[in-house]
């Protein structure tokens, strides 16, 4: 199901893109979300679920914004941006998220995440193809499954 999305303004440099974000989060809006990637875009959450479409990156935002994250805020911090070419940017943006919904009767503390955008410039302002999101943990350098449960670990000192 295509959502119209021309009520969102263009994005006039890539720049905006991480706030776009923000922005739609905070409001709870899946919609200007969305309209911030191509109709064929892909989207890798912090678990690695990938969307391979606007409308499905849509749906999956409008779901955790009700259930997941409806009284969360969501703050742009560090952005940087590359260009590789004159009409492709990647974006990098840290971010700091706070008051996601209780789980199993617990309160999740806040996280910070660090986002990649792929954008490149169209004719009527800049898109991203591509989006991926990744939690920061401070001090570890990598996920081990141990037992069967996911775990982010630290290696130094051991050897």
């Amino acid at each position: 199901m295509e959502t119209d999305l021309s009520k969102y303004s263009a994005i006039t440099t890539p720049e905006e893109i991480p706030t776009r974000f923000a922005e739609g989060w905070n409001e709870r809006d899946a919609d200007k979300i969305a309209a911030i990637f191509d109709q064929d875009a892909d989207f890798i959450n912090v678990v690695g679920i990938w969307w391979e479409n606007r409308d499905d990156i849509r749906t999956a935002h409008d779901y955790g914004l009700r259930v997941i994250f409806n009284d969360s805020n969501l703050r742009v911090g560090r952005v940087k941006v590359k260009y590789p070419a004159e009409s492709v940017a990647v974006v990098h943006a840290r971010m700091l998220l706070s008051g996601q919904s209780n789980v199993a009767g617990q309160s999740p503390q806040n996280r910070q995440t660090l986002f990649i955008f792929v954008a490149h410039k169209t004719k009527s302002g800049w898109s991203c193809v591509s989006a991926q999101n990744t939690d920061i943990v401070p001090g570890k350098e990598t996920n081990a499954n141990i037992d069967g449960s996911l775990e982010s670990v630290d290696y130094r000192g051991q050897y």
